[in-house]
């Protein structure tokens, strides 16, 4: 599993970014969890999620073009 940074404002122009790979489901959860609870508030720029290994990250404007 991977656990991506993502726009915490659904914004599609706003890439992705890893922030670690090859984890187990329950790792990628525990690390999402603690980045989030030291990271996030209601005006973070970013989010993290878990997503599965084959998961392709978002480029942001990059994509879009």
């Amino acid at each position: 599993m991977k656990v991506v940074l993502t726009s915490n404002f659904s914004d599609e122009t706003v890439a992705e970014s890893l922030l670690a790979e090859g984890l187990d489901e329950l790792q990628a959860v525990r690390k999402a969890r603690e980045w989030n609870d030291e990271n996030c508030d209601d005006h973070a720029t970013y989010y993290a999620v878990v997503k599965p290994d084959d998961y392709r990250l978002w480029h942001g404007m990059a994509d879009l073009v």
